[in-house]
């Protein structure tokens, strides 16, 4: 068989066998090789035997290879149909292919063999797996912002109230330190909900110009901080050194995130101190074709890289798929909750970056962050305004010449909290638990407005809506929007309107400075 199929190959039969990206292969009857093709050498690794002779199954790999060869056996026996096949070539670096066995049939019907073709799927795999955890990413994210809203509403009442109790005057100590308390553990409880949009790719975020160079040099200084003196920070950063466009406090997030993670690994190892090393380090790459690197497939364009890597322990193989997914941890018993990582990938990913892995174990990890690079040479535009961190309608009575605000908010307790804080600082407060509600108690009074804040996402009419709605009769009118959540879309669309939002949880002396902030840049936008 071996000699006719040398000869038969030898014509146009061996051109199609030839050519083309597909890896071929004929093999015999006892499933040994007969002749394969270039494209196939080059998919599996050097040391594969694919001489004449030698087993088919040999090209698969060894933990696939028996399941696979149980699929393409029936085949070459005449025992089961052709049908796909998907496995992994043996080889460092193989690719994951699809092999399809087509039999080879004599005139009197019997099988001298098979041909077997192999069409590499890695992109395709990779980008199947990166659309599944972009799925799943979406779905929590959407999960993380409705609980979000609902629990920093909870969060804003806690808050207020504790700094409410702790303002009074001739509180008790021990009152005193048990609002203290309360308000600790409600800001590590609003750190959490933080943590949740992030991996959600839902936070707020307020991006400018970034010299990578100099963001890495900064957060140095709070990083020798953070690693002490057991392990040794080194800076490798390339010149001249890049731009791109990132919100610079989540920068500083992703990378001390990342710096903790390398200490803590460092830490548990068994290297000695003169061992333990976390490099920053900052590049750049021009990608004329999709880069694939783990589940992360980046498309081509032009890149900062910047490289956190340390010589740690390593991250055990079967945990490196998961290590991003969230509140997937191997520290659990050491008080991990699983989501520093998850909330770095959903960062970079919010930045319109890729964040990618590779560790060996006893050696150390190394992650890379790509950042399109900022080719801009003008001002970029401003991101949007964002501010720092009772019965149906009532109105209290007013002094005379007081500032008016008109507060909505559907939480009874935070409308309470708002409204008590803004009397206390000399407002005249009007107040409604929505909407419509609103629009009733200014029809029935048609009062002067100085300021509104709102909540965004309320019963019936919401806050934009109900903002645009007074403004038509008071144009200008100065407007805060408050939110347990709101996406990306949302904020960009306020801050045209010229609507500062103002995340929740927020203190409520937060909330007066921030409403005289706005009072104030209106009265210098009036001409005089």
């Amino acid at each position: 068989m071996v000699d006719r199929f040398k000869g038969e190959f030898d014509g146009l039969l061996g051109i199609f066998f030839e050519t083309g990206l597909a890896g071929r292969m004929v093999c015999d009857p006892d499933g040994r090789i007969v002749r394969v093709n270039a494209a196939l050498a080059g998919m599996v690794g050097a040391n594969v035997d694919l001489s004449v002779g030698a087993p088919a199954s040999g090209v698969i790999a060894k933990e696939t290879r028996t399941h696979a060869w149980k699929q393409i056996f029936p085949v070459l026996t005449g025992q089961a149909p052709p049908k796909t096949i998907v496995s992994l070539l043996e080889g460092d670096g193989a690719p994951v292919v699809e092999i399809l066995p087509m039999r080879l049939l004599e005139r009197d019907g019997t099988i001298s063999g098979l041909i077997l073709r192999f069409a590499d799927i890695s992109v395709q795999r990779h980008l199947e797996a990166q659309l599944t955890q972009g799925q799943k990413l979406q779905a929590v994210g959407q999960l993380a912002g409705g609980i979000a809203h609902d629990f920093n509403n909870l969060l804003t009442a806690v808050m207020g109230a504790a700094d409410d109790i702790a303002a009074r005057p001739g509180t008790d100590p021990t009152t005193l330190e048990d609002a203290v308390q309360i308000r600790a553990s409600a800001e590590r409880g609003a750190d959490l909900v933080r943590q949740l949009l992030a991996f959600g790719r839902q936070q707020t975020l307020q991006p400018r110009v970034v010299a990578i160079n100099e963001a890495i040099t900064q957060i140095s200084i709070l990083l020798r901080r953070l690693l002490g003196s057991k392990i040794r920070l080194e800076l490798d950063l390339e010149t001249p050194g890049r731009k791109v466009m990132v919100d610079p406090v989540q920068l500083d997030q992703v990378l001390v995130n990342l710096a903790v993670n390398a200490r803590d690994a460092m830490l548990e190892g068994e290297s000695t101190p003169n061992d333990r090393v976390l490099t920053l380090r900052s590049g750049h790459l021009l990608l004329l074709h999709p880069l694939v690197r783990g589940q992360e497939t980046i498309p081509p364009g032009r890149y900062v890289v910047i490289e956190v890597e340390d010589t740690g322990a390593g991250i055990p193989p079967a945990a490196l798929p998961r290590i991003f997914d969230p509140f997937f941890t191997t520290r659990r018993d050491r008080g991990g909750n699983g989501l520093g990582l998850s909330t770095v990938h959903g960062i970079v990913r919010q930045s319109e970056g890729f964040l990618a892995v590779e560790s060996d174990l006893g050696k150390g990890t190394r992650f890379r962050i790509y950042l399109p690079r900022y080719e801009g040479e003008t001002t970029p535009q401003p991101a949007p305004a964002i501010a720092p961190a009772a019965p149906k309608a009532v109105a209290t009575a007013p002094p005379t010449g007081q500032r008016t605000v008109l507060i909505v908010e559907d939480e009874e307790d935070v409308r309470r909290l708002a409204v008590r804080q803004f009397t206390r600082s000399g407002w005249r407060v009007l107040s409604a638990e929505d909407g419509d509600a609103a629009c009733e108690l200014l029809a029935a009074d048609d009062p002067a407005l100085d300021l509104i804040v709102s909540d965004v996402v309320m019963p019936g009419l919401d806050g934009p809506s109900l903002v645009r709605l007074l403004r038509e009769q008071r144009p200008n009118l100065p407007a805060i929007l408050v939110s347990g959540y709101a996406d990306e879309a949302l904020r960009r669309d306020l801050a045209n309107q010229d609507i500062v939002f103002m995340p929740k949880p927020y203190s409520l002396r937060a909330l007066i400075d921030v409403a005289e902030t706005v009072l104030q840049r209106s009265v210098d936008l009036v001409p005089s």
